[in-house]
């Protein structure tokens, strides 16, 4: 009973590694599926996920400089593994947990972003907005407006500059607040 129990555990471990491997930056990433920033909370918590936060994207000041942020002022994120002007994100299954798909109703409304906006069908058929035809995300680690704790996660998820380029510095100071 015992030795059954323990195989079912390192097994449960074995598994979980694979799914977050699917989040990792692969060869040249250090620190693991997170780069060293494990999620603070669940991806239930993520601005976007059931709330239509998506449907609005502005500019804000932050430690990385302006970026894109939704409604709520939640940062939004480029995955590095998705390709411009495909029309599936590459964030699928347990990837998704930890990076949650911004949504919206219809295309959202903008102010103060030069980047081409659109959607294309996302999980469960809903509508994954787009910025210069690649898919972004929320990260499950970012609990309040101005959080920027994804940046460089796996050297694969960057947040995005208003101009729709990815920003590939890191925080400058605090990694969160405006």
């Amino acid at each position: 009973m015992r030795k059954n129990r323990i195989a079912f555990a390192l097994a449960g471990a074995a598994l979980a590694a694979l799914a977050l491997a699917g989040c990792s930056g692969g060869s040249g990433s250090t620190g693991g599926a997170y780069g060293g920033n494990a999620p603070k909370t669940s991806a239930s918590s993520a601005s976007g996920t059931g709330s239509d936060a998506g449907n609005t994207l502005k500019t804000a000041s932050s430690s990385l400089g302006q970026i894109v942020v939704d409604g709520k002022g939640m940062t939004v994120y480029y995955y590095g593994k998705d390709t411009k002007g495909e029309t599936a994100s590459a964030c699928t299954g347990q990837c998704l947990t930890q990076w949650p798909p911004v949504v919206a109703s219809g295309t959202p409304s903008v102010t103060g972003i030069s980047g081409a906006v659109g959607t294309i069908t996302g999980a469960n058929g809903t509508k994954q907005v787009t910025i210069d035809g690649l898919p972004i995300y929320y990260f499950a680690g970012d609990s309040k407006a101005g959080d920027v704790s994804g940046q460089l996660v796996g050297n694969v998820w960057w947040a995005v500059a208003p101009d729709g380029s990815k920003i590939t510095s890191a925080a400058s100071g605090s990694s969160s607040g405006y």
